[in-house]
């Protein structure tokens, strides 16, 4: 299976320049890739004052973000996994796009597990665990904090996954993020595939160094710093 993961820092400033420079770098991630993922709210930024301001930039699951990610997933026929606020009725979800090779929304995963600055705006995840299967392997989803619920590692375990798709905006707090995660990914068959933010807002900081780690095996990683794409080939029981 070959994977990439896009390390993006959105600019909250503009937010059409910032979806489109997303899309630039999902285009480029996706040439040659089975599975791309972006990361946690990709396109808009993480950290918001208020359920107001984020129901200014959430979106449906087929908005302007889906619709621009749709035509690259079918343009090079890869899945793609991008982090969005979702706006379901009165209700807002930290989600991710499941975006399948022919443009298709195939899913949509909402955050299960919210950290403290999702709390005051989103409704934790009622989609529940999904596995998708690909002619590659087979890929699940979860966002950030879902790695430090042993729920989801349970169900991943169970899946029998060959990748979790992980958008994140992990901040950093002085500690190896590569080391962590691949401590909570420990004993699984499945790889990670984590996409990252870099840089700052406001007073919170996030660590950068997207990755893709297969058990302690680190086989790409992105710097602290700067957009980019870093790509992976995982072993899988498939051909690709």
């Amino acid at each position: 299976m070959r994977v990439a993961a896009v390390q993006f820092k959105a600019r909250k400033s503009d937010l059409a320049s910032s979806r489109a420079a997303l899309v630039s770098l999902a285009a480029e991630a996706a040439e040659g890739a089975d599975l791309v993922v972006l990361p946690e709210m990709a396109a808009t930024g993480y950290i918001f004052a208020s359920a107001a301001e984020v129901a200014e930039v959430a979106e449906a699951p087929e908005g302007p973000t889906f619709q621009a990610l749709s035509a690259v997933a079918a343009r090079c026929g890869a899945w793609i996994v991008a982090g969005f606020p979702e706006r379901a009725g009165s209700r807002l979800y930290n989600s991710a796009l499941v975006i399948d090779p022919t443009g298709a929304l195939a899913s949509v995963y909402r955050k299960r597990l919210l950290f403290e600055a999702d709390e005051h705006w989103a409704t934790p995840g009622d989609s529940g665990y999904q596995r998708f299967e690909t002619a590659a392997g087979a890929f699940g989803v979860g966002i950030c904090m879902d790695l430090n619920d042993d729920r989801f590692l349970w169900w991943c375990a169970r899946a029998r996954l060959d990748a979790v798709a992980f958008p994140t905006n992990w901040l950093e707090q002085g500690v190896d993020v590569a080391r962590y995660w691949a401590l909570r990914m420990m004993g699984q068959q499945a790889a990670l595939v984590a996409a990252n933010t870099y840089g700052s807002e406001g007073e919170v900081a996030f660590a950068g160094r997207s990755c893709v780690l297969a058990g302690r095996t680190l086989l790409a990683m992105a710097p602290m710093e700067g957009d980019g794409v870093i790509r992976a080939r995982l072993r899988t029981s498939r051909a690709g």
